[in-house]
């Protein structure tokens, strides 16, 4: 019963009342949050792996909870749609979430950058820019972790993240410098 590439699928449809509209919302956030992607209005998709059959499966019993209809099938193929084109639409999902990321990577480096050009070494600063590395690396991990077929976007994603670490490692060095940190330790 495989199909030519091996891979099998998780296949979930659920149908929820139409108010409140929370549970919906609720729903839908924590699909995306697994990595799935859509074939058809209320119905997701994800590769058959043991999280991700144990999180449809508490799934489908939240939106029976709440009134709704779920069904949870696994299978190595779904009619009218290849195996190829799913993980197209996986990596389609991935990569927006990519372009997202180094969108606000490149927004980090840019404010190093602006912050460096005008000399603004502060601890205030430096504190600021630690946090939004500490932001994308929770963020890249998140992604890393629902890209199923990851290819070379992960990589370039993971060698922003590495330039960010090295703009902020200079910032904070500079910022020791100019703030005096060795003079505070000694004293």
């Amino acid at each position: 019963m495989l199909d030519d590439d091996g891979l099998e699928w998780l296949l979930f449809m659920a149908q929820l009342p139409a108010e409140p509209s929370s549970a919906r919302v609720a729903m839908w956030r924590r699909l995306k949050s697994a990595g799935a992607t859509t074939l058809l209005t209320g119905t997701w998709v994800l590769p058959a792996r043991q999280g991700n059959a144990a999180m449809l499966g508490e799934l489908a019993e939240t939106v029976r909870g709440q009134g709704g209809l779920a069904a949870l099938f696994s299978g190595h193929q779904i009619d009218g749609v290849t195996s190829e084109e799913i993980v197209r639409r996986f990596r389609a999902d991935r990569a927006r979430e990519f372009d997202e990321f180094a969108t606000r990577a490149h927004g980090l480096l840019a404010e190093i950058d602006k912050e460096t050009r005008a000399e603004k070494f502060s601890f205030a600063e430096l504190e600021e820019i630690e946090d939004d590395l500490e932001k994308l690396t929770v963020w890249l991990a998140k992604i890393a972790a629902r890209d199923f077929f990851p290819n070379e976007r992960q990589a370039e994603a993971s060698a922003m993240l590495a330039t960010c670490r090295e703009a902020t490692r200079a910032f904070a060095e500079t910022t020791y410098d100019r703030e005096g940190a060795d003079k505070g330790l000694s004293e």
